[in-house]
């Protein structure tokens, strides 16, 4: 599971760069303020978790177990619906979305859960 996660973070890491960028500098111009703070925390966020996507690598190296399998993959559903839902409502402006938001919340809570628990 560490090259699985390893290289998964480290591709959401370059793509949640890119976006950042995409957003700094092609949609600053095109969004409203509001709809361009909610792309910002869509990035923030899943540059965070991709960076926690090499602490899962790291988990299931040394600690291999389901725990900090589930880990990764919860940081990895988590990008998915937290951010993927906020980049979505950023620029289509549907407000739906905001309904899965804290579906992928709730999936970095869990992964950070279940990181400690697999440390411990």
């Amino acid at each position: 599971m560490e090259t699985i996660f390893f290289a998964l973070g480290s591709l959401l890491g370059g793509l949640g760069v890119a976006l950042g960028a995409f957003g700094a500098h092609a949609l600053k111009a095109r969004l409203r303020p509001e709809r361009l703070e909610t792309f910002e925390t869509a990035v923030r966020y899943h540059l965070w978790h991709a960076l926690a996507l090499l602490g899962a690598a790291y988990a299931a190296a040394r600690w291999p177990s389901s725990l900090s399998s589930a880990a990764g993959w919860l940081f990895a559903a988590g990008i998915l619906l937290f951010s993927g839902s906020l980049y979505l409502l950023a620029l289509s402006g549907k407000r739906w979305l905001g309904a899965i938001t804290p579906m992928g919340g709730a999936a970095f809570i869990a992964g950070w859960l279940c990181l400690a628990l697999a440390a411990l």
